[in-house]
């Protein structure tokens, strides 16, 4: 039986809503859950001895379990003839206290300020259904009727889908008028979109418009949003700011819903904010395994990223949490991100405080009560100090802090804010470890340790940079690259002009290349560095771009002032690190370009001079390429 309307503009026809409830007979219909998915808010914003009317009643059972709860002062009206009478049928013997009224509610005959409560499950919705002239004057009537009928200190509780010409009409109206605003999602409106048949497409709300005494020559607003049944309300500045909120929760809604349905849709993720002050607390990424075999436990884990390592390439880039979600074997992971300037008090904290919301991710066929394993990298939730943070004329907000590493020692590093992910630059700390303390250690050490003995813990860091640690991979090529000098003795004994370096990144994120600024490779300026560069010199630049057409421009103005021309690209990233030479006949063979490497290691490792030991030369001159 199709009991649709051919257009939404039925919705506010007598005729359709007669036919409506002559083809549906005495079955209940149900606007936007039942009373059970409803009963929380109603209860929290009505009380037992109000007196509440109902427009819009039509068959719901809504009123009859209000009643049957201790709600007995009940008005019910629908402009219906037929499902008035449907109700008074059915009601007549078993709830006599409860009336229903064929009645518009835009022309009430109720006297002014007769009720504490007007109830309206779906009908303005029902009845806003554009934005015309003759449909917003006819929602303007029943919108002035709602507020005469109700005594100062009075709610209107509409339960709506809140789309946005809804809401803008609804709170427009009230804030107008001095009422305050509040918007509170219905907590069960989740559940149903996760339903296999959805009944709507965006989660239900209720709106909780209170009515002031008017105070001549106010223009106060009162706007809030609550988005748990529990949750304190948050007080919102504008109209427009409270109506972006209602859309922020309704994306999210219809994302999980899809994430339900569906696995593998891309690189999903989304900020989950503080509800008291509205910043970004937690970043999620919604990483599939399609590949995995389910099994009882490998549908869904929770990741926990340690503070400081999101920049990390296995946490920070798509095609690392890929293969992160592989290893794990889990079918759905969600990597969390703990954001800077939010204070964590541990792990369990953290598992409390996600717990409910991330099990609105999960996906489909998880068996009931199946516990979602918390993960993280040594179990805990990382170390992050702030030791500046200021903003930029160029660069804007940026903040340089101090994180643990995987081998518990200590970096400082420098973020840009408007690219957080990102690390502009990172120097390893010191161990801060006192004279007092080196001599116990040595006593320690001709002590006999038992096996079963704990490692001493890392030494807390100190201010002292450690000169020898380069923290990226095209740092390390680069460093390699002076292998092109002939006679390393050359970087000792006259340092000046043998080599140029260029890591310079680009603050014009409309180019296609972020490194270097395009002015630094263009003619004149590659000239003038060639002009100071030796015969037997290298010219290091690390490139990162990613228009093809715009990097063969590049790499041919390259050859055109340097003609030899070398190339060694990093593994996972668009970093390519450029080795150039002004004299093609100096081209090296890779084996020679190897010892070559070898033999400038051997130079920079003197006696008393810093070294780290995590990277040899030559092996990142291994893959070097002439263009």
């Amino acid at each position: 039986m199709d009991l649709l309307p051919k257009s939404p503009k039925e919705f506010g026809s007598i005729d359709y809503w007669e036919k409506f409830f002559q083809q549906r007979g005495k079955k209940a219909f149900e606007w936007y859950g039942t009373y059970l998915e409803l009963c929380g808010l109603l209860h929290k914003y009505i009380k037992p001895r109000e007196k509440v009317l109902v427009i819009g009643c039509g068959n719901s059972e809504l009123s009859e379990q209000l009643y049957d709860v201790g709600y007995q002062d009940i008005v019910n009206i629908d402009i219906s003839e037929v499902v008035i009478k449907q109700m008074k049928e059915r009601n007549a013997g078993r709830r006599p206290q409860m009336s229903f009224l064929k009645m518009d509610m835009t022309q009430m005959e109720f006297p002014d300020a007769s009720f504490q409560v007007v109830l309206d499950k779906g009908t303005l919705d029902a009845v806003l259904t554009d934005e015309e002239e003759t449909t917003l004057q006819q929602v303007d009537r029943m919108l002035a009727e709602v507020g005469r009928v109700l005594q100062v200190g009075g709610r209107y509780l509409c339960i709506s889908l809140a789309q946005a010409h809804v809401l803008k009409k609804a709170v427009g109206h009230f804030s107008r008028e001095g009422w305050m605003v509040r918007v509170h999602q219905v907590a069960n409106s989740q559940d149903q979109l996760l339903e296999a048949e959805p009944r709507f497409s965006l989660p239900v709300f209720a709106f909780i418009m209170t009515k002031f005494r008017p105070v001549p020559g106010s223009a106060l607003q009162i706007l809030e949003l609550c988005a748990q049944e529990q949750g304190k309300p948050v007080r919102l500045e504008s109209a427009e700011r409270l109506a972006e909120a209602v859309r922020e929760r309704q994306q999210y809604v219809w994302l999980c819903s899809q994430l339900y349905r569906k696995a593998g849709l891309g690189n999903v993720s989304l900020d989950l904010c503080s509800g008291d002050t509205g910043e970004p607390r937690y970043t999620l990424h919604v990483v599939d395994s399609p590949t995995v075999k389910p099994s009882r436990d490998s549908h869904f884990a929770i990741f926990i990223i340690p503070q400081g390592r999101e920049t990390e390439w296995l946490f920070g880039m798509e095609e690392g949490r890929k293969q992160l979600a592989a290893s794990a074997g889990f079918r759905r992971l969600i990597t969390v991100a703990l954001h800077r300037g939010q204070q964590y008090e541990g792990m369990d904290s953290i598992q409390a405080e996600l717990s409910a919301r991330v099990m609105e991710l999960a996906p489909a066929g998880m068996p009931a009560q199946q516990q979602v394993p918390f993960l993280s990298v040594g179990g805990d939730i990382g170390v992050r100090t702030v030791q500046h943070q200021d903003c930029s004329p160029l660069s804007g907000d940026y903040v340089i802090e101090d994180v643990q590493g995987d081998d518990k020692r200590y970096f400082r590093r420098l973020i840009f804010l408007s690219n957080r992910n990102v690390v502009q630059s990172e120097a390893r700390l010191l161990q801060d470890v006192s004279h007092r303390a080196q001599k116990k250690r040595k006593k320690d050490r001709k002590k006999q340790r038992p096996a079963d003995t704990p490692e001493d813990p890392p030494a807390a860091p100190g201010q002292a940079i450690d000169k020898s640690y380069l923290c990226c991979e095209h740092h390390k090529a680069m460093i390699a690259g002076l292998a092109l000098l002939r006679n390393p003795e050359l970087l000792l004994a006259r340092p000046h002009y043998d080599v140029i370096m260029f890591d310079v990144d680009s603050k014009d994120l409309t180019l296609g290349m972020s490194c270097p600024p395009p002015a630094f490779v263009a003619q004149p300026f590659l000239q003038k560095v060639k002009s100071i560069l030796t015969p037997e010199g290298v010219f290091i630049l690390n490139l990162v771009c990613r228009d093809l057409g715009l990097k063969d421009s590049v790499l041919a103005g390259l050859k055109a002032v340097f003609p030899l021309l070398y190339v060694r690209r990093i593994e996972g990233e668009v970093n390519e690190i450029l080795f150039c030479q002004p004299h093609p006949e100096r081209k090296l063979a890779t084996p020679e370009l190897l010892e070559m490497a070898q033999a400038l290691e051997q130079t920079l490792r003197k006696p008393g001079k810093g070294w780290d030991d995590t990277y040899v030369l030559s092996d990142m001159l291994k893959t070097v390429k002439i263009v």
